[in-house]
């Protein structure tokens, strides 16, 4: 092991072993710079330039240069960061594998042996981008969209067969099994490193580059990680640096906590509205304070997914307590949390910055007491509005220019009703017509807290009689299994599938366009109509005619609200003030009588969710 700095050391572990580690204490007593009063994503990115300091990929000089990082004014140089795992999904991934085999071909022909082409680092690729939702609202929908799923991709699924069985470093997650970035947050990271190396075993933090925007996700565990193109994914396979910029930093310091009746969604979007705001493109962002520490790990990754919504190159969270626990209930041997925490000690890199305690380029205050249930939309993520102001926004927008962001209907039009009916039933829809009401999305459904906000919102809803429209195409696919698993468990998912958000498929669908077709009476009266129709999504995106071709308007909103909006019917309702329904009874339904408690929501989380789900 090469020792530029002088700097590797020895960490002594609980089972009386040893590991070497490479010592960003012991760098800083040598006179580097202030290394401990750096953010935490500075110092992680250090110790992977000086573990890797060889004078070729990096060189000393790089090191010197980041240990000397000035957040007021940081180096204008380019940092080679060499990653410790390459995450793919499969529509990106696909053509990384091509190469590979190509590679194998090439020196086949040469008289080699094409087993030397290797990945140099492991690679994880999860299928999660090829199911559509062909089929929803119906008990056999998940089984439908399978097996269209397999039909339409059979030689591209055996492609990726052949590449887990051809290379040692490459595995594959199959389909139908969740959304890459919550797998990689269940069961991929490892959070620190352990390899053998000539002289023992070598420690060193997990870091990887994805080719999926949203890998930071992963920033929610404490792992430095973002997405890339696929040149750079496959440089970084074959051992070579990422480049970028040195960064600035900006700490967001969360202060108090949620109130009663918001969720992490609420506060996700206002986080994405403040840093849009704030320009933080090419930057890192990194929370602290106690209101971070407060946060459960699935309300950080939340946050942390949707980092490429407000610019950042990272939405970083340290690793504490809270780490720990959420890597002993997804079922990591209790041996490894030991090391993982261990080593951090070692490093200095355990725990929640409190305010004021590390150097940033520009601090921001948020405090979680002042955010309120919101919406996003209809065209962009950090476009958030409150939920009792949708109503009025949406209003405003229907006779606002294209130009401005709105949607240029005239107020003569704007009562149009156009029936519709299919199967024996019949209805009308115009605009602002919830057509779609999609729990969906890395973002949302890798969070048990939302999630069973959703399953007892309609728990209840059930219990007054209410149901959705035959309009409103409504569907649920989740990140992962577990999802499904604690559902059941709490026997929440009876209430979601008799409001048809019956389980369409595991992986990425009407977040990214993969919502399926319309019914075409529905179809047709959008065309005849000219109407704005909606879709609500717990999702990160919503430009216009991503979600669907015929959709002009589309809100981003917690799980439980897109479950309220279904029943709502429409977009035009301050849900605030307006019943979404009417009960078995005619009784006026209000979303304040079918809005979770927390402690109930606290205690389906404590009953439904085990371990030996994530094994």
């Amino acid at each position: 092991m090469q020792d530029h700095f002088e700097t590797l050391r020895s960490l002594e572990l609980a089972d009386g072993g040893h590991a070497h580690y490479y010592s960003l204490p012991e760098l800083e007593r040598s006179g580097a710079g202030p290394i401990s009063q750096f953010p935490v994503s500075i110092r992680v990115v250090l110790e992977s330039l000086l573990r890797n300091c060889d004078g070729e990929k990096v060189e000393p000089e790089d090191v010197r240069r980041l240990a000397n990082w000035n957040p007021a004014d940081p180096v204008d140089s380019e940092v080679p960061f060499v990653v410790s795992r390459i995450l793919l999904q499969d529509f990106t991934g696909v053509p990384l594998l091509v190469d590979l085999a190509a590679m194998r071909d090439a020196v086949a022909k040469l008289g080699k042996d094409p087993s030397i082409i290797e990945p140099l680092v492991p690679v994880d690729l999860v299928v999660d981008h090829s199911v559509q939702v062909d089929r929803a609202g119906t008990a056999d929908a998940f089984k439908e969209n399978v097996r269209l799923e397999f039909e339409r991709n059979r030689e591209r699924y055996e492609f990726l067969k052949w590449g887990r069985q051809a290379f040692e470093t490459f595995s594959v997650v199959p389909p139908a099994i969740g959304i890459v970035h919550q797998v990689n947050l269940e069961y991929l990271a490892k959070v620190v490193f352990e390899k053998e190396v000539e002289g023992g075993c070598l420690l060193y933090p997990d870091s990887l580059v994805g080719t999926d925007s949203h890998t930071t996700m992963i920033n929610g565990l404490g792992v430095v990680g973002w997405g890339v193109g696929g040149i750079e994914a496959e440089a970084g396979m074959l051992g070579q640096p990422v480049y970028f910029k040195t960064p600035e930093v900006i700490g967001v310091n969360l202060e108090g906590s949620l109130r009663e009746g918001v969720t992490a969604t609420d506060l996700t979007l206002r986080i994405t509205e403040m840093l849009r705001a704030e320009q933080v493109v090419g930057k890192f962002v990194e929370f602290h304070g106690e209101g971070a520490e407060a946060l459960s790990l699935a309300d950080r990754a939340t946050i942390a997914n949707m980092a490429p919504e407000y610019g950042a190159t990272m939405g970083f969270f340290p690793i504490d307590e809270a780490t720990l626990d959420y890597l002993r209930i997804t079922g990591r041997p209790r041996q490894r949390i030991d090391l993982i925490r261990s080593y951090l000690q070692a490093q200095g890199l355990f725990g929640m910055p409190k305010a004021g305690e590390l150097s940033y380029t520009k601090v921001l205050k948020l405090d979680l007491a002042s955010i309120a249930p919101a919406v996003a939309g209809p065209k962009r993520p950090q476009d958030r509005i409150d939920l009792d102001a949708l109503k009025s926004n949406f209003s405003t927008l229907m006779g606002k220019p294209l130009d401005e962001g709105g949607f240029d209907v005239s107020a003569d039009k704007r009562a149009t009703r156009v029936s519709v009916g299919s199967n024996g039933t019949s209805d009308e829809i115009g605009h602002g017509s919830v057509l779609i009401a999609a729990i969906t999305s890395c973002t949302n459904t890798s969070n048990p807290s939302v999630m069973i906000a959703a399953g007892l919102l309609a728990k209840k809803a059930v219990e007054r009689g209410l149901t959705v429209k035959p309009s409103v195409k409504t569907s649920l696919a989740p990140g992962s299994r577990v999802v499904t698993d604690y559902l059941a468990e709490t026997g929440l998912q009876p209430y979601l599938d008799q409001l048809g958000f019956q389980l369409v498929g595991y992986g990425c669908t009407t977040c990214i366009g993969n919502s399926g077709p319309l019914a075409p009476d529905i179809e047709g009266a959008i065309r005849e109509g000219d109407l704005v129709t909606a879709s609500v999504l717990s999702g990160n995106r919503n430009f216009e005619a991503r979600v669907h071709g015929s959709i002009k308007a589309n809100f981003l909103m917690s799980p439980p609200l897109v479950v309220a909006y279904a029943l709502a019917g429409t977009v035009d309702i301050n849900l605030a003030e307006e019943p979404l329904g009417t009960d078995s009874d005619d009784a006026p339904v209000y979303l304040r009588d079918l809005w979770p408690r927390r402690e109930d929501i606290d205690a389906c989380i404590a009953e439904g969710l085990k371990p030996h789900m994530f094994t």
